[in-house]
């Protein structure tokens, strides 16, 4: 059987196809659909070359241990996470102020699913995370992602702390979200070349990422609950940063 991850449902796998149809390895199909739409999606599994199997519902149940399919499952083998090395290359073909999104041993997939969706919306320009205590590409990901997989690039990288130092000597800032800092992120100076730095589910920034931070920023929380989910939070930080450089023109063309 060829290796890769087992992806199901149709915006997830439409998301495959559109984003890099040569990932698409194998399909299976529920041979009792003969709707219009799957029989789109059959053709456009045709055309890039996949091998496509018809197949019962109670298949395509085990396939995916009873997740909601609708009627199709992909096995799909995307490109590798890069590393170091390509991630020196990756910056240094940027034209304009990076910024970049930086995950501190995130390890649910769904959660890297959505930081990677919500990356790709605001434009970032690569998505790094560690190797160790830290979740992949898994089919999840690919699911919740819908298609970031493939625009964003993402790097896993050797040594985080390493990493970051070597993103400040490129001159590219860094802010951590961290709930016990003072600043809200819109009274800080987002505009310029930078990394927004999220730390783990529940346990937020290691102490060797906050300490690399140029400055640490908070979310404030006017409710009963104490924090947001990491991709929710991700979202609130990138988006300000993404007002800031559009107010400030900086999106564009690097600082001076």
């Amino acid at each position: 059987m060829a290796a890769g991850e087992l992806i199901h449902g149709l915006h997830a796998v439409r998301a495959a196809l559109r984003y890099d149809p040569a990932g698409v390895v194998e399909a299976w199909m529920e041979r009792s659909r003969r709707d219009q739409r799957m029989q789109r999606l059959r053709e456009e599994l045709e055309r890039c070359g996949a091998r496509i199997q018809q197949v019962s519902r109670r298949e395509l149940d085990r396939l995916t241990d009873g997740a909601a399919h609708q009627g199709v499952v992909i096995r799909f083998r995307g490109a590798a996470p890069q590393g170091d090395e390509a991630l020196e290359g990756h910056l240094d073909g940027l034209a304009g102020a990076p910024l970049l999104l930086i995950l501190d041993q995130v390890q649910d997939p769904h959660n890297l699913g959505a930081c990677l969706r919500t990356a790709d919306a605001a434009g970032v320009d690569a998505v790094v995370a560690p190797r160790d205590r830290a979740v992949g590409l898994t089919a999840t990901v690919h699911k919740v992602a819908s298609g970031a997989t493939a625009s964003v690039p993402f790097f896993q990288v050797t040594n985080l702390a390493r990493t970051l130092e070597a993103l400040k000597q490129r001159g590219i800032w860094l802010v951590g979200a961290a709930g016990e800092a003072e600043s809200p992120p819109w009274a800080l100076d987002l505009d310029g070349p930078l990394a927004v730095v999220m730390g783990a589910e529940g346990t937020g920034l290691r102490r060797l990422t906050r300490e690399a931070c140029d400055f640490l920023a908070r979310i404030p929380m006017a409710g009963q609950v104490e924090s947001l989910n990491v991709s929710v939070a991700t979202g609130v930080l990138l988006y300000e940063a993404v007002r800031q450089r559009q107010a400030a023109g900086t999106a564009q063309q690097a600082p001076e």
